[in-house]
């Protein structure tokens, strides 16, 4: 657990990988994990107050806030601390349905966080189709990792009304632990990173030639970090390009998860692939709507990957590194689609680029920030877009006597990124959520839309007999 600390002038210093996160703020692209949970029936203000109290608050972490000081990052415990700050009331234009709450999470999701404050706030609406209500919750990443938050989020739930004892975040750990597999073992240690893989690292990031020459010589972390490095840029399409202020948030109707695993056994692939072929698909389509080129496109989307050992699993904090998946987005048969997805990720079950990308985060954290922005700008051009993907509980849950009846999550797309894709699954179904730059993509709801079709084309599907 984190360290307990008293007195408004109390600090911890901050790791790298969680400086690195509060150092990518910016207007454009605020660093804010958000979560939304819908319910049918009333959720009552007091007792998810008296909720985010009794178990939220159980980490100290949450009544500090990241400050600057002269050798480096910090959290410091805010004197004072006041609950009320945090958690709000909204009151959405009736009739308050999904659309009008899109429409409050996509102008939420547009700010930043008071950083004179803990950064995180939950948002309590009520009369959510009629006689329901919904929570959104925004948390800055440098807090903690996608897969971190959501067990404390879950933290605050229980699986009956009638269990009103805490759940404690360790209970959640076995939940969570397979998040993304199968690109990487959780039992995975971080390299210890020596001074002469970062003289390298300098030496490859400032002069693209030896780059070259690294990737095409092979082997090895350093080659890796070239390769990193010298991959082609990302096409140009209507997804890419200088992100706005404004952001558009739009999620799925709920697709039973049964569909997506019978799908993926007789065509013998695994539901994550299955997953991904369908959001590749929907995002196809909607270019094809467009008029636009899509013959041969590949777009890439930068994937986390849980880096949590058994013994951090409880923790906040950043644990987590990446990898780079190209969509095959150009390619039309929904069959030939998923099979090029389900090669890809195999392909990625055993590649360094998780610790060696969880490792640059660590060192961009504690380098001057004019490295970290170059180190953004070289990986955000290799990228379009985020995508998340969070196996949940299966079991349906409550928070504050409320039952759960929908959950949807997002990450932050950083540097010029303007698109986040999420996949989360509950309680037997699972949703596709996006997040656009309002500029880049104006309408969302049109491509989440596709979705259900495309997981039924691949329902309806006749497997073949591949090579290899």
């Amino acid at each position: 657990m984190n360290t307990r600390v008293t007195g408004p002038s109390s600090r911890s210093r901050m790791s790298g990988v969680d400086t690195a996160w509060l150092r990518m703020e910016r207007p454009t692209n605020p660093m804010v994990i958000t979560a939304v949970m819908t319910f049918r029936e009333r959720l009552a203000l007091p007792a998810l107050k008296k909720a985010i109290a009794e178990r939220f608050l159980v980490f100290d972490r949450f009544r500090q806030r990241p400050v600057e000081g002269a050798a480096g990052h910090y959290w410091e415990t805010v004197a004072n601390f006041d609950l009320e700050r945090h958690v709000h009331r909204v009151a959405l234009p009736r009739p308050a349905g999904k659309r009008e709450l899109q429409a409050l999470v996509s102008d939420l999701a547009s700010s930043g966080l008071d950083p004179t404050q803990p950064m995180w706030q939950f948002y309590l609406v009520d009369g959510y189709r009629s006689r329901g209500s919904a929570l959104v919750s925004r948390i800055h990443h440098c807090y903690a990792d996608g897969v971190a938050l959501m067990r404390v989020l879950l933290s605050l739930t229980e699986a009956l009304p009638a269990e009103r004892r805490p759940r404690a975040a360790a209970d959640l750990a076995a939940a969570w632990m397979p998040w993304l597999e199968p690109l990487t073992s959780a039992s995975v240690k971080v390299l210890e990173w020596s001074g002469a893989f970062w003289r390298g690292y300098f030496e490859l990031l400032f002069s693209p030639g030896k780059a070259l020459e690294y990737a095409q010589a092979g082997g090895g972390f350093l080659m890796e970090a070239a390769r990193l490095l010298t991959m082609s840029p990302e096409p140009s399409t209507r997804f890419r390009g200088k992100p706005g202020l404004q952001k558009r948030a739009a999620w799925s109707d709920p697709l039973p998860l049964a569909e997506v695993k019978a799908a993926g056994k007789a065509l013998g692939c695994s539901v994550n692939d299955v997953l991904l072929c369908a959001a590749a698909g929907a995002l196809r389509d909607y270019l094809v709507a467009h008029r636009d080129p899509v013959d041969g496109l590949e777009i890439r989307a930068v994937v986390p990957v849980n880096m949590r050992d058994p013994e951090s699993a409880d923790r906040l904090g950043n644990r987590f590194g990446m990898v780079f998946l190209s969509l095959p987005v150009g390619v039309a048969n929904p069959l030939q689609r998923l099979y090029e997805v389900h090669t890809r990720m195999q392909a990625l079950r055993h590649s360094p680029q998780p610790m060696l990308l969880l490792g640059l985060l660590e060192f961009a954290g504690q380098a001057p920030l004019a490295v970290q922005e170059e180190l953004l700008q070289i990986l955000g051009s290799h990228a379009t877009a985020v995508m998340t993907n969070l196996p949940g509980p299966q079991r349906r849950l409550h928070l504050a006597g409320a039952e759960i009846d929908e959950q949807l999550f997002w990450v932050p797309q950083s540097g010029d990124i303007g698109m986040g894709l999420s996949l989360l699954s509950y309680a037997g179904r699972v949703q596709f959520g996006l997040m656009t730059d309002a500029g880049l993509v104006p309408d969302p709801e049109r491509i989440v839309a596709r979705f259900g079709d495309e997981v039924r084309k691949l329902r309806k599907a006749r497997p073949w007999k591949r090579s290899g």
